[in-house]
């Protein structure tokens, strides 16, 4: 099957910058999108795409003072100490948890109508044929924004993908909340102009259980068709850089420093392994708060383990710090680490799973849900563990750091496997059947 004509796509989200799941995941819909024949414009508030197919309103970021400050009256029970000046009004009768002021409800209407014109506007300059709203319909971050997003496909009746990566009820932060009747309207909405997908199966389960509405499953993918490119030497210097001293190995955690990702088990993998390794954590904790990266730093000290905590000079891209530093992209850790550490209790699919398996590295990976119903059938070779580190993990971990030939044979074994279900192949396959589907093209 082959779309007959090439579209105007919109892309919205609160940002699309950096390397979270949502910026990466729409770079890979949009490269593929674009080698169909289709041309791709982005809505947010920061953005990294091209200025020129690119409307930035800062408000829509979901870290915005104002809308960081809606997020704590409509989320937590605590007041900011020193809220913005814009909204520090709101909070002089607000009195629980469970209700929120009338002036708070003010605000985000006010807001909504500022976005849903913005909206508008996008729509109208760039000539827009169909929008792809990447998370800003899912978890309700940019609570105006989302009721904006809803209102202009419920009066427009306008095409549109809501591409699902974590819905309200997956984080506990958002089960008590005083915006229930928002959530329930927009995140996400049931408008029949919308199609739905979802990024596993047990939220396509979830999403017609509690909210009735179909859905298709397009897991996050990686370019297995085109493997990675050959070092030019850059990274000779990586592991000088990362203090490492000889023979010792190299432990790659590749996500940032947030609760969920379960750093302590590769730390105590690192304690108990009984070789000399270090442990690299390729991310800083982000917009999450500092609070959990002190544990895992004291927790380290506790256990005598050498951790790297490098995201100073591990980036998006290749560069040098303002002290003349060289930064490392992420691209350039995995081919020379020894191991990847994967010990997440909770993901939405597994980006950095999907890393390790293309650059041909072994992985650890604790058996999250997602990953036993989506991924483990698959027949993937990895080293598991169900929620604590046990003698027969660090068993086999020695077993495929000592054994070079057994390492490659998983590597490639992998690669196969991930080429077959995680590649561009699949998801252009899959998007050329949603746009069909979107514009009513004959199979």
């Amino acid at each position: 099957m082959r779309l007959t004509s090439s579209h105007r796509i919109g892309f919205i989200s609160t940002r699309f910058a950096g390397t979270d799941g949502v910026s990466l995941e729409t770079s890979k819909w949009a490269h593929v999108l674009e080698a169909m024949g289709h041309v791709c414009y982005y809505f947010a508030g920061q953005c990294d795409r091209p200025p020129e197919r690119s409307r930035v309103v800062p408000e829509a970021f979901y870290r915005h003072p104002i809308i960081d400050e809606i997020n704590k009256i409509a989320f937590q029970s605590d007041w900011p100490s020193q809220p913005h000046p814009e909204i520090a009004g709101l909070f002089k009768d607000h009195f629980s948890i469970y209700t929120r002021p009338p002036s708070v409800s003010r605000r985000i209407q006010e807001l909504k109508d500022y976005f849903k014109q913005q909206l508008y506007d996008f729509v109208r300059d760039f000539e827009l044929e169909l929008l792809i709203v990447e998370n800003a319909v899912t978890i309700p971050l940019n609570l105006p924004l989302g009721l904006a997003i809803t209102e202009l496909i419920a009066e427009t009746g306008f095409p549109t993908i809501a591409h699902h990566h974590d819905f309200a009820w997956e984080r506990q932060r958002f089960i008590v909340n005083s915006v229930g009747d928002y959530i329930a309207a927009a995140f996400p909405p049931r408008l029949p102009s919308i199609r739905h997908v979802v990024i596993n199966s047990m939220q396509a389960s979830e999403l017609g259980r509690r909210v009735g509405v179909t859905s298709r499953v397009i897991p996050n993918v990686m370019d297995f068709d085109h493997p990675p490119e050959a070092d030019n030497g850059y990274a000779d210097t990586l592991r000088a850089d990362l203090g490492f001293r000889d023979g010792e190995y190299f432990f790659l955690q590749p996500t940032r420093i947030i609760q969920r990702k379960g750093i302590e088990h590769a730390i105590e993998l690192t304690k108990r392994i009984g070789l000399p390794a270090r442990l690299v954590i390729s991310h800083a904790a982000g917009d999450e708060g500092s609070e959990y990266e002190r544990r895992v730093r004291e927790y380290a000290v506790l256990l005598g383990v050498n951790v790297c905590f490098e995201a100073d000079i591990i980036g998006e891209q290749r560069g040098l710090t303002p002290d003349g530093r060289k930064i490392y992209a992420l691209a350039d850790l995995y081919p020379q680490a020894d191991l990847v550490t994967y010990p997440s209790a909770i993901e939405g699919f597994g980006n950095a799973f999907l890393e390790a398996l293309y650059f041909r590295r072994p992985i650890l990976v604790n058996n999250y849900s997602i990953y036993e119903v989506d991924i483990k059938p698959k027949g993937f070779k990895v080293i598991e563990f169900d929620g604590f580190i046990s003698e027969s993990t660090l068993h086999q971990v020695r077993q495929v750091l000592f054994d070079e030939a057994l390492a490659e044979e998983w590597a490639e074994h992998n690669y196969r496997l991930a080429q077959r279900y995680f590649s561009y192949s699949v998801l252009r396959l899959r998007l050329e059947a949603l746009l069909a589907d979107c514009f009513g093209y004959q199979v």
